[in-house]
């Protein structure tokens, strides 16, 4: 993985001891909070409903397991023993002091690691496949060229004040795995027909308030231009983007209201006008990040091992894990695992000091010691032996990470909520866990097959439940907390937006509105035919009749 050089230790370390002396000011009342609020957001410091939240940056989701020992020992020594992981693939601590955080910024910076950008008005952190660099579908490793625009992104002085937030995605493999299509920009690597290695450019996407798909508006780019042309983009949304209204304030607002010929013909133009020599990428930087990520000392392995495959004959628990939480490697002999932070009656993507520290031996023990964080806010060990998969589940399961159930309705994606953020609507947490309880039975989960369940306890859609198979979004109804569904969103190339099936429901309600989703569905699909295709062939009306069908469920007005 990437390691700092003296620049990047003295940029960090510089950083930490600014915002030392500005908190120091702040709470000795130098400082009003209108002057702190934009130094503390430019270091990933938000004051949230009960205590201030700080983001730390995990780039592209990739973790030593040093860095995640540390992040366990500041969880335990300055917040309440846990950790949140996020859908950005970055940590949350929720109850840290304010005082305390310079010294937090301070211990992250001893391991190469910060919380700047991960708030504010600029380009947030990085984010790729959590399959980077050992998927089988891969084109070129994403993590080079992530490693590139986060160096390119850090601190840049012409993009320190955006008019929002702005979020980079680039995927390297067939299938998108990073949601490319629902980022400010969205990359995906493509080669051309003579086999040259470039980007198709996606500007425009975003879920939130005004959910959209990005637009494709440069089929090739030529990899070396990466740079003066993203400068590009973020130029022509600088000139233009809204400053008068928070709500309108996206790129994707400004690409709906010139239109995308337009948008991409002014992105065009800045970019033959704007571009210099200096800015194009080299042979020579590609090879010097490229040489932080040389694959780990694998060993030579004929195949598939035998000892694994009888294991998975002869043990049906063992086999369910390695069906739903076992993928596939580039190297023979080798799978990557995700352990899983969707136990029932645990906050989704919560982890404790203790699993960290756990989660951080594994990789030590089993996965070169690295390990990843994915959008749907589990953790990845990428590069394990097949030999080693019955002793990582039997380990993972006495740590209550073993839980079954990648890409099935329990698996949910799941913000905070009004538990902890001041933005948020209602709360999150306890409705999933709600609607976890309701289907723990695993025999019916492998029958209804894939499905993803996502929710947010705002507008927001920190939960990202707009590309949800079911998405579920928190609504205030005259001061009460009210929920929203919609079905038929999914990520992927054919990423798309899920359709609101009708009045929202009170959160008692929750699991069974998502029962009578299933019902409807069990009902109506063909064989092999998962929910989400379900949806897309007969629309949402057989199922919003189901779910409204009788008096006894409560909804909004």
């Amino acid at each position: 993985m990437y390691r700092y050089d003296r620049l990047d230790q003295t940029l960090v370390e510089e950083r930490v001891a600014q915002f030392r002396d500005q908190t120091r000011r702040f709470l000795a009342g130098e400082l009003t909070e209108d002057e702190f609020r934009p130094l503390r957001l430019q270091n990933g410091l938000y004051i949230q409903r009960h205590a201030p939240m700080l983001r730390i940056a995990v780039p592209y989701g990739l973790l030593s397991s040093r860095q995640l020992r540390t992040l366990a020992a500041l969880a335990r020594r300055y917040d309440r023993g846990y950790g949140h992981f996020t859908t950005r693939q970055n940590l949350q601590l929720n109850w840290p002091k304010l005082e305390d955080v310079p010294e937090i910024l301070a211990e992250l910076a001893s391991v190469e690691m910060h919380a700047i950008q991960t708030s504010g008005n600029c380009i947030r952190n990085i984010t790729s496949d959590h399959f980077a660099g050992i998927a089988p579908d891969e084109i070129v490793d994403p993590r080079v060229l992530a490693e590139i625009l986060r160096q390119w992104s850090t601190l840049h002085p012409e993009f320190a004040y955006l008019p929002r937030k702005f979020k980079i995605a680039i995927n390297g493999s067939v299938e998108d795995r990073t949601a490319v299509l629902l980022h400010d920009i969205g990359l995906h690597v493509v080669r051309d027909a003579a086999g040259e290695l470039g980007l198709r450019v996606v500007v425009g996407g975003g879920m939130g308030r005004t959910p959209m798909i990005g637009h494709v508006i440069r089929e090739f780019l030529p990899w070396r231009e990466m740079l003066t042309y993203l400068e590009a983009i973020l130029r022509v949304y600088n000139r233009h983007g809204r400053r008068d209204n928070l709500y309108k304030a996206r790129i994707k607002i400004l690409v709906k209201g010139l239109g995308v010929e337009e948008f991409a013909r002014q992105v065009e133009s800045e970019w033959e006008t704007g571009r210099t020599s200096q800015g194009l990428l080299t042979a020579d930087e590609l090879e010097r990040v490229a040489a932080h990520f040389p694959d780990p000392p694998y060993e030579a392995l004929a195949g598939d091992d035998a000892h694994y495959l009888a294991r998975r004959g002869s043990d049906r628990a063992f086999d369910r894990w390695a069906q739903r939480n076992v993928h596939p490697h580039k190297r023979h002999g080798y799978a990557a695992v995700t352990l899983s932070l969707k136990k029932t009656g645990v906050a989704p993507g919560d982890a404790t000091a203790e699993q960290m520290e756990f989660v951080a031996d594994l990789a030590e023990r089993y996965s070169f010691a690295e390990l990843r964080v994915s959008h749907e806010q589990n953790l990845i060990l990428a590069d394990v032996r097949q030999a080693d998969l019955h002793a990582v589940w039997q380990e993972a399961t006495s740590a209550g990470l073993a839980t079954p159930n990648v890409g099935l309705l329990t698996n949910i994606v799941c913000c905070p909520g009004g538990d902890f953020c001041s933005l948020a609507n209602a709360k999150s947490i306890p409705v999933a866990e709600a609607i976890q309880q309701r289907f723990e039975d695993l025999d019916y989960l492998h029958d209804i097959g894939a499905l993803d369940l996502n929710m947010s306890g705002c507008m927001n859609s920190c939960g990202h439940h707009h590309i949800g198979h079911i998405g579920i979004l928190g609504v205030d109804k005259n001061g009460a907390e009210w929920y929203q569904v919609s079905i038929g969103g999914r990520q992927g190339r054919d990423a798309a937006l899920g359709q609101v099936i009708g009045p929202s429901f009170a959160a008692a309600q929750m699991p069974e509105v998502v029962a009578r989703l299933l019902d409807a569905y069990v009902g109506l699909r063909h064989e092999d035919e998962l929910f989400v295709d379900t949806v897309h062939r007969l629309g949402v009306a057989p199922f919003k009749e189901r779910v409204y069908a009788g008096r006894e469920l409560a909804v909004a007005a």
